[in-house]
């Protein structure tokens, strides 16, 4: 998707397609923390990018709009996103809210046309949500990915076999996936600032001077991925966190938001179908000092958000209280498995009776 959640806040006030626009908490209203989680194309002008310190946004574009995160709504509109892959395929890879893998060989619609396929599901997207998106075709996750960022916004880009050579050769070396602030200036200490400078490189000299990943890089560069889409990764957890400021002071304050959250886990474990042993409650203080304290249970926990808040609870009551409060909570289940595992309880001294009855 392109700038997922500045896109939805655009879409649903139409006032922020003109303006600079950054989603993030205002620094000005947090004592400069916080973070960019994305900027619209009119902010990206003036160098603000995700994963920014949201002060340093501000300098760049005193201007700027910034408009708080609602996760819970861009999740939504990606479930519903997700509503539409399921028409043309079933394997599906989900990397975040606003991107995933389909592997589109045998579809439903049985299209050969790969390109056909893609204006098709991006005009479907369009016209069920507003929002745009940028497609990438290739014969591998690492190469449909590099294509789904090469036009964006509101592009398909396909890579064929015989073409993956000449793309990658002239592919700035940050493009590459992986390679991130800390690895790029390494990059380029050592003259490799596009594919081609990475391909005249021996896997062995790779592999010396970045580890595992000089093996990746090896193999990328030469169009090799044979990673499959995963679209049958066993879920381990379901669980929901959020940030607060100003800080969670009183135990009252504390204990509405562990209600909150623990509503919001039991919706997702009930449309998931799942259940599990184990609640995990996880603290940060406004130190950065982070705690986490699991409860597991024998049989599976009932999925009742009050069942789940009050074991939430009974552990902060084990855990200490702190003067700089709490920047955050979440609460996880784990220990995951479908509903169709019940809980049995055996009456062995029943059982007995039973068999001498017989």
């Amino acid at each position: 998707m392109d700038a997922f959640y500045a896109s939805i806040e655009q879409r649903d006030t139409p006032a922020y397609k003109t303006l600079p626009l950054v989603i993030s908490r205002d620094p000005r209203q947090t004592g400069g923390r916080g973070v960019v989680t994305t900027a619209n194309y009119v902010a990206r002008q003036y160098g603000v990018h995700s994963a920014m310190p949201s002060q340093q946004a501000l300098k760049l574009c005193p201007q700027a709009i910034f408009v708080t995160p609602n996760f819970h709504h861009y999740r939504a509109i990606s479930d519903q996103i997700h509503r539409i892959f399921h028409e043309y395929t079933d394997i599906i890879e989900t990397v975040a809210f606003d991107e995933a893998y389909l592997d589109v060989t045998k579809n439903k619609l049985n299209l050969d046309d790969p390109v056909a396929l893609a204006v098709q599901l991006q005009a479907e997207i369009w016209d069920q949500t507003h929002l745009t998106s940028s497609i990438g075709i290739s014969y591998s996750k690492f190469l449909a990915k590099e294509a789904s960022d090469y036009r964006k916004p509101v592009g398909i880009t396909i890579i064929h076999a015989g073409d993956a050579h000449d793309f990658l050769m002239q592919l700035p070396i940050e493009r590459f996936r992986g390679v991130g602030k800390k690895t790029v200036p390494k990059m380029h200490e050592l003259n490799i600032n596009n594919g081609q400078d990475l391909y005249q490189w021996h896997e062995l000299d790779l592999i010396q001077k970045f580890g595992r990943f000089g093996e990746v890089l090896y193999q990328r560069v030469r169009g090799v991925d044979d990673r499959p889409v995963e679209y049958q990764r066993e879920r381990k957890s379901i669980g929901n966190e959020s940030t607060y400021w100003p800080f969670l002071t009183t135990r009252g304050e504390v204990d509405t938001q562990l209600d909150k959250l623990a509503m919001q886990v039991a919706k997702v474990v009930k449309s998931k179908q799942m259940h599990g042993r184990t609640l995990v409650l996880k603290v940060r203080y406004g130190d950065f000092r982070t705690k986490t304290k699991r409860s597991t249970q024998t049989e599976f926990i009932e999925n009742d958000p009050s069942v789940y808040a009050q074991m939430a609870k009974n552990i902060m009551n084990e855990l200490p209280e702190s003067p700089e409060g709490i920047r955050l909570l979440g609460i996880t289940l784990t220990g995951l498995a479908p509903i169709s595992f019940e809980n049995i309880a055996l009456d062995l001294f029943e059982d007995q009776q039973r068999r001498r009855f017989r």
